[in-house]
């Protein structure tokens, strides 16, 4: 078989087939169940044949749209065997997001979750009966299907079928494996598109190939004691290409199900790694800063101490590979045990590795605060486009405000125009059946655009600026870099969500999501009424207030970059109204457009 990454993943079974592949927890409060290497070769095994059995063909598509769950590797896996590629779909979608992927990625069978993914793909099915030759629930508890609904199974039906199927469907499962190629399409996976319609990433087996070698040889500092908790959804490429590692490498993979419940799985699980978007350390670091606000001044006085001499062992020492003084080691040790640890325990990461973070900038302060504390955060860069990585943090060597090293194999340079441009052995062969894009995606000596702006620093580590879309232009003629202001501002404790407005306009000015349970205890301790949302928010000292916040963080920019006025939201931006992607990225053509009237009283003289 030419797809290592499953060879990789056998191998590891004959040699420790015992050993643990992943664990699981359908439900808060129950009990988390291990499946070892041996089980998880075997339940791949079936659903390959199941999937024969449906009449799927070389090369056709499946899509799977779930919150995560074994199910999803479990069908991959089989899906690879029969030289099929898998749309993976964020359970969150839309119809409309649903419908243009599986219809553009012309996907045969359909895998649901549960009872709030099976009306997309009955939907789908109804309007393209001729498309779909099978809907597959993954759990189907609380789901009454449909009436004229003749085409979904559950998951035990499915696997039904790969138990019984026939010794022809076996041979045939085998010979196609033989047949495989590592060109072939291993996941078709779409981008969340901040403008226009997304588009379908081949990403093929010889990317995944390139990249599981290239982690191997950086992540030394990892074995098969660690625990990763799949927390990001497994239709995110970072969740993705980290799960098959984690398999490739031999770590046990905790998958959390539910992320309305994450606080609670990681307590339980208590992983060492685990796959982050900068909001989850934006939150963690909130919760810790009202903590020590709640302290009394010797308690602080205590913490802001520890905290300097974790940034010295840690960012001045340990960053640079050098060995700390005994003095500064034995105090760090002293802290490390009376607060850290304490901290550490707190969140749920008593004895943590490592914890891979990107999708959006995390601030420099709370990078160093994580890194101060003994959480090593790891900023990488990546997109769908480069099979995730393209560069991330070393453990020795890494710079606060960059996102690492280039991955071994992947080539960097910056065009003239500033924007990063990337080749290597990670990166797609291009968008599927969309010529038109790839001619634009490409340059002509097969450097990827990837439509972000950076510059590479002396030591070869990538710094981004902007993405070159967000990047816009004042009525000044002044550039201003919306990324740079908003990952700043969500430092502080009283700001959840921002979108930075300005283009073509006079000045810069923002849409400003209040963190609504610390604004109410600031507005009860003031005496302001907090019995509607809307009304305390239309408050002047309540704006005054928020104004200061942003000015607080806003003290080292350019003038002509700081935001002079604000509009308060009293509601998070929607994934389901557009206004930003599964991967929390502000969409702002349709913020502008959805907040135009509070956009142009911002303006209004």
């Amino acid at each position: 078989m030419a797809y290592k990454l499953i060879t990789a993943v056998e191998e590891r079974a004959k040699r420790a087939p015992e050993a643990e592949a992943y664990r699981f927890c359908w439900r808060k409060d129950g009990e988390w169940i291990s499946t070892s290497r041996s089980e998880f070769i075997t339940q791949t095994n079936v659903a390959a044949r199941a999937l024969c059995s449906l009449g799927l063909l070389e090369k056709d598509t499946i899509a799977i749209c779930s919150p995560n769950t074994p199910q999803i590797l479990i069908t991959e896996f089989g899906a690879f065997r029969n030289r099929l590629a898998v749309i993976p779909l964020y359970s969150s979608s839309s119809q409309n997001q649903f419908d243009f992927i599986v219809a553009n990625g012309e996907a045969k069978v359909l895998f649901v979750g549960d009872k709030h993914q099976y009306p997309l793909a009955y939907n789908y099915w109804k309007k393209h009966p001729e498309q779909i030759y099978k809907i597959v629930i993954f759990k189907n508890d609380g789901i009454s299907l449909m009436p004229d609904d003749t085409i979904s199974i559950n998951w035990d039906d499915f696997v039904r079928l790969g138990i019984e199927a026939d010794e022809k469907c076996e041979i045939e499962v085998t010979q196609r494996s033989q047949r495989a190629l590592a060109e072939d399409m291993a996941t078709l996976i779409y981008t969340s598109g901040t403008t226009g319609e997304p588009k379908g990433v081949c990403i093929s087996h010889s990317n995944y190939d390139a990249a599981m070698e290239a982690h191997i040889r950086l992540l030394t500092g990892i074995n098969d004691k660690d625990v990763s908790m799949a927390f990001l959804p497994m239709s995110h490429i970072l969740e993705k290409a980290w799960s098959f590692f984690c398999l490739y490498r031999g770590i046990p993979i905790a998958v959390n199900y539910d992320p309305r419940v994450i606080q609670d799985t990681i307590k339980e699980v208590q992983p060492n790694l685990m796959c982050c978007v900068p909001r989850f350390w934006e939150k963690v670091y909130a919760g810790v800063k009202e903590k020590i606000a709640g302290m009394s001044a010797v308690q602080r006085m205590m913490v802001n101490r520890a905290i300097s001499v974790g940034k010295r062992r840690n960012l001045d020492y340990k960053r640079k590979g050098a060995v700390p003084p005994r003095a500064l080691e034995a105090e760090y040790r002293f802290w490390d045990k009376r607060i850290f640890s304490k901290l550490k325990h707190a969140i749920g990461i008593p004895n943590p590795n490592f914890f891979p973070t990107a999708g959006a900038p995390l601030s420099d302060k709370i990078c160093e605060f994580m890194r101060a504390v003994g959480i090593d955060v790891v900023i990488g860069y990546g997109l769908s486009e480069t099979t995730a990585t393209v560069s991330c943090f070393r453990p020795v060597g890494y710079e606060i405000g960059t996102v690492g090293l280039p991955l071994p194999g992947v080539e960097v340079r910056i065009s003239e125009s500033g924007e990063i441009l990337v080749k290597g052995p990670t990166v797609t062969s291009g968008y599927f059946k969309n010529p038109k894009a790839n001619e634009e995606a490409f340059t002509e000596d097969g450097f990827f655009h990837t439509g972000d702006a950076g510059y590479i620093t002396t030591s070869g580590q990538i710094v981004l600026t902007e993405r070159v879309k967000d990047l816009f232009k004042t009525s000044n003629g002044k550039y201003i870099a919306p990324q740079m202001l908003e990952s700043r501002l969500a430092e502080n404790k009283y700001i959840d969500e921002v979108a930075v407005i300005g283009d073509q306009r006079k000045y810069v000015t923002a849409l400003v999501v209040p963190n609504l349970s610390q604004l109410r205890a600031w507005a009860s301790h003031h005496h302001i009424s907090t019995d509607d949302t809307e009304q305390m928010l239309k408050n002047p000292k309540v704006y005054e207030f928020m104004m200061q916040q942003i000015n607080s963080v806003q003290k080292d920019v350019a003038e002509f970059e700081k935001i002079k006025k604000i509009a308060l939201l009293p509601y998070h931006f929607s994934i389901m109204h557009g206004e930003v992607t599964n991967t929390m990225k502000v969409r702002r053509p349709v913020v502008a457009k959805r907040y135009a009237a509070e956009i142009e009283a911002m303006y209004a003289e």
